[in-house]
């Protein structure tokens, strides 16, 4: 290591993060967004829209040819009432997945999970995914206290 470069270990730690979501086709995607979510892009780019959610998060669509695989997670937001999040979203016409694996199971698209990530002090989640237009598996979680 570099020691001139000592007091730079941590430069990504002070960054912040905002995901990225491709989309094959933008303007789709930001029907799906406006008309299933609720959401607006707050500044749009040839080829990319962005978004902000509560807590300073943001994420952004960008146009891609490469499809997501929609194979995990890849945004998730977490809310105070998820039945309440999946009933409302329901109703707008979101459809969430169901899911029955051996230790994994959702009854109503919503899965009781153990455990937690551990900075969230809880002891599980509960959580149901859907996927957006563009293939993007997407979720909404409520920690467990």
């Amino acid at each position: 290591m570099n020691p001139d470069n000592r007091n730079n270990s941590n430069i990504l730690a002070r960054g912040s993060v905002a995901t990225r979501l491709p989309a094959q086709d933008l303007d789709r995607a930001r029907r799906f967004y406006a008309e299933k979510l609720g959401l607006e892009p707050v500044d749009e780019r040839p080829g990319g829209l962005l978004y902000r959610c509560g807590g300073g998060t943001e994420f952004a669509l960008f146009t891609s040819t490469g499809a997501s695989p929609g194979t995990f997670t890849q945004m998730g937001w977490q809310v105070d009432d998820v039945e309440a999040v999946v009933t409302e979203l329901r109703q707008r016409g979101v459809v969430f997945e169901e899911v029955d694996v051996p230790g994994f199971r959702t009854e109503g698209g919503i899965a009781e999970i153990e455990g937690n990530y551990p900075s969230k002090g809880a002891r599980g989640e509960r959580a149901a995914w859907f996927r957006d237009s563009e293939g993007n598996l997407l979720g909404v979680g409520e920690p467990v206290v």
